[in-house]
């Protein structure tokens, strides 16, 4: 973990509620695709965490969707303004446990880590295929960015406007040789019934410090409590155990 002072460089919106912000500074302790940064705001008593779409020494992007107060203020900030920053929280996705032919699953706001274990794992030579889920076509983004990656890209939406119609579940074919996925639980839920390997799953949870003092985001799993924020936010599909 680091904490250092960002500039924006850019702040655009990529839907009508999605946002994509990228901040100059130094990025290096950000390893792993799937870490996340917590950004303090000026009146905001905690830090936002948001999940990385791409990284490098110099530099962090992230995607957001504008939810709530921290979030709405983040949308108007503009290029040149500051923003002090922890880099490099979580643990990240595990890449050595993919096979040939990863098949990465995002929906909604889950889909911005994808991005960067795309490009890492194609970098590889992986053959990698990518299913995008969301609720409409109005709401669809980054579907061509993991086409230029170089994946094989699918898109459900849950109201057929675009793509198939149904959940990324219904996406899903056989041929995969391991599964990562970012996304809502109930998604995370139903690719953990449907999924046919082994797999990392990426959880959101509300934050207190986000990086392991607190304990206020801890989970049981199978091995016994962590936390989301610190021995997570990435869990393997046999060590959890999901909430009744």
């Amino acid at each position: 973990m680091k904490q250092g002072i960002f500039v924006i460089s850019e702040n655009e919106h990529l839907t009508p509620a999605v946002m994509k912000m990228k901040l100059l500074g130094d990025a290096s302790a950000i390893t792993a695709p799937g870490q996340f940064i917590n950004i303090k705001l000026d009146g905001m008593f905690l830090r936002r965490p948001i999940s990385v779409y791409d990284a490098d020494a110099e530099s962090v992007t992230i995607i957001y969707k504008i939810v709530g107060q921290g979030t709405e203020k983040m949308s108007r900030m503009n290029a040149g303004e500051k923003l002090d920053i922890l880099t490099g929280l979580g643990n990240g996705y595990d890449m050595s446990l993919s096979g040939d032919a990863p098949l990465l699953i995002g929906g909604g706001v889950g889909v911005p880590p994808l991005y960067m274990l795309a490009k890492k794992l194609i970098a590889q030579g992986k053959k990698v295929s990518v299913i995008l889920g969301f609720n409409t076509k109005d709401e669809i983004f980054c579907e061509e960015e993991f086409k230029a990656l170089g994946a094989e890209v699918s898109v459900a939406t849950a109201d057929g406007s675009y793509g198939i119609k149904g959940f990324v579940t219904d996406a899903m074919k056989d041929g995969y040789t391991y599964f990562y996925t970012c996304g809502p639980e109930p998604m995370l839920k139903a690719i953990y019934k449907t999924s046919s390997t082994s797999g990392q799953f990426s959880f959101e949870e509300r934050m207190g410090c986000g990086f392991g003092a607190c304990m206020g985001c801890s989970c049981k799993t199978v091995t016994g409590y962590k936390r989301i924020c610190k021995d997570g936010p990435v869990l393997e599909k046999e060590e959890i155990l999901w909430k009744k």
